[in-house]
């Protein structure tokens, strides 16, 4: 009797079995009068041997190709010589019958291929059923699969209840874009995708469900990038009742702990996580989610720079540097086309240097400063043989140029260790932030968070000087999660956003349910929401989001596989009451 199985599970254990296996055809080829195939599904391979004599309808087997989908019907034996690099290649399937299931025209390109990976990607989005037979990137899928799994199970262990919330919701200042949705029912009104369930999670916490969380969806009309999905993306939800943040925290750790070590097989860093406050983050690596699987640290050296006779030095606002030992093999076209390039991105002007070889000053800067100055600096840093890098700009600018510059210095040495995770917990986040064109006071992070200090830092501090009860989960120079403890009282979110710009009917217009929510007994909660595609692409060592989304859309946001966004009918237009008026 034939027996199911699938590709990549069969062994020695198996020999004489008779099988039936489906798969697609991954390689093919013929030896004398016997054909080879390597049969694949999602478990593996297995090789199918089809001899003259032996299969019953021979002649269909001439006609497979590649990727031909067929079923086979045969015994298992032990090979001759064993394959080792193949989980079953110990064993072959002389095959007695082969049917054809589907057959497979000429590929767009090649799938397997090890030099044909990096084909134009608006052609692999097109076919990206093709792409995602390719191991890499169905690995990353079932890993992702796999996470989620792990998450869901270690939530519901600690009493975390899964709970849906609404996708058609409205319009909220939450930071981003909405997407919104016409109402038919309701000509002239419209729902709009959540950017975040923040409102209904923290409804949750006064219905009395203490611990929520879900593998929420989120919307938000943001431009793509490496690291994010434009239109949509999955976050693991999460809200508590009555925790302090640092009980919290205590909870959640070991999850990325065991994620990393027991999923990714990869390192922590270093345990518990620590915790740095954002203006030191800032400060010591010019980011808010630094990269600590290397020690570099940007310094301050305004002092010193301000005493010396370079102009550009004594008028800065502020100067740091950034020394890198063993940088002094830095060309100057890399310094010139890569690192000054990736500084300008963040808004310096230029980038200043120096090297140290044989320990002395050479090149760059160093003719402008006396040799006292140098041996100042020299002593002030403890310098041995490298290169400095030099910003002299506003405090941000100063410091996030360095840090764009360290990133990649990190890159260029290979300082960034793939097996290692170095997680920290970001904290102390300014309430408010000034935009620069307009000066105008915003919020800086959630505007449901809880202000330090309470009314009593709204109502008596400068808002720049205001400190959010916020923190972010950070791995890798990447931000995996925002998080607060929740402002729960009316006043206090009356106060904020009127320091923000907001009236108290703006607030009651957009907020109210929230408001009359917490007039009805609100516990003290907090949460966070890491991305589930970051988290992916960090255990997955993926530098770019779309290796990790089965479906993603391109760098324009759209979709060439189906065609998103699309033109719709002007029927469906006019049963929405919509007319357009032009094209941008």
């Amino acid at each position: 009797m034939y027996r199911t199985h699938n590709c990549g599970e069969l062994s020695k254990k198996n020999e004489g079995e008779k099988v039936i296996l489906s798969g697609w055809v991954h390689k093919h080829r013929k030896m004398g009068g016997l054909i080879f195939v390597d049969l694949r599904d999602r478990y593996g391979l297995t090789q199918a041997v089809f001899d003259p004599e032996k299969c019953k309808n021979y002649n269909l087997a001439e006609k497979i190709k590649y990727e031909f989908v067929i079923k086979i019907e045969g015994q298992v034996k032990i090979r001759e010589k064993a394959n080792l690099e193949m989980k079953t290649g110990e064993i072959e399937i002389l095959v007695n019958e082969i049917e054809i299931l589907s057959e497979a025209k000429t590929l767009p390109f090649e799938i397997f291929d090890a030099f044909k990976q990096e084909e134009d990607e608006e052609l692999r989005l097109k076919y990206r059923y093709l792409e995602l037979r390719r191991e890499k990137l169905k690995e990353n899928i079932l890993f992702r699969a796999e996470m989620v799994k792990y998450i869901r199970k270690y939530m519901e262990d600690r009493n975390f209840i899964d709970i849906a919330t609404p996708i058609l919701t409205v319009s909220s200042p939450e930071g981003a874009r909405d997407f919104l949705i016409p109402s038919r029912l309701h000509p002239g009104k419209f729902y709009a995708l959540p950017q975040a369930p923040q409102q209904y999670k923290q409804l949750l916490m006064v219905a009395g469900f203490d611990r929520y969380y879900q593998i929420a969806p989120c919307m938000r009309d943001e431009d793509p990038r490496a690291d994010r999905s434009p239109g949509e993306f999955y976050q693991l939800d999460c809200e508590t009742s009555f925790l302090e943040k640092e009980e919290f925290f205590n909870l959640m750790e070991p999850l990325f702990i065991e994620l990393t070590e027991k999923l990714a097989n990869k390192k922590v860093w270093r345990k518990p996580f620590p915790r740095i406050p954002y203006k030191e983050a800032i400060e010591k690596y010019g980011s808010d989610r630094p990269d600590l699987r290397f020690d570099l640290e940007i310094k301050d050296i305004s002092e010193w720079a301000k005493k010396t006779s370079f102009k550009v030095f004594n008028e800065a606002e502020y100067v740091r540097v950034l020394f890198v030992p063993d940088g002094e093999n830095f060309t100057r076209k890399e310094i010139d086309e890569e690192f000054t390039v990736v500084a300008k991105k963040n808004g310096a002007k230029g980038l200043a240097w120096m090297k140290i070889i044989a320990d002395k000053f050479d090149g760059g800067i160093s003719k402008f400063f006396t040799e006292a100055e140098l041996v100042e600096l020299k002593k002030i840093l403890n310098l041995k043989n490298g290169i400095l890098f030099f910003a002299a700009d506003t405090y941000n600018i100063s410091a996030l140029s360095l840090g764009s510059v360290r990133s990649l210095v990190g890159d260029k040495l290979n300082l960034k260790d793939n097996n290692l995770i170095a997680w920290a917990w970001i904290v102390d986040f300014p309430m408010f932030e000034k935009d620069k064109e307009t000066g105008k006071i915003d919020f800086g992070h959630n505007p449901f968070s809880m202000p330090v200090g309470g009314l009593e830092s709204l109502e008596n501090k400068d808002p720049l000087e205001i400190l959010g009860d916020q923190y972010d989960i950070i791995a890798n120079g990447l931000e995996l999660s925002s998080g607060a403890v929740r402002n729960k009282d009316p006043k206090i979110m009356y106060k904020a956003f009127e320091i923000a710009g907001y009236k108290k009917a703006d607030v009651d217009k957009k907020f109210h349910h929230m408001i009359e929510a917490f007039e009805y007994g609100a516990p003290p909660h907090c949460g966070f929401a890491p991305g589930i595609e970051r988290l992916t692409m960090l255990l997955t060592s993926e530098n770019n989001i779309r290796r990790v989304v089965a479906f993603p859309k391109n760098q324009k946001a759209e979709e060439p596989m189906v065609g998103s966004p699309a033109e719709v009918s002007e029927a469906q237009l006019k049963e929405l009451a919509i007319k357009l008026t032009g094209k941008k």
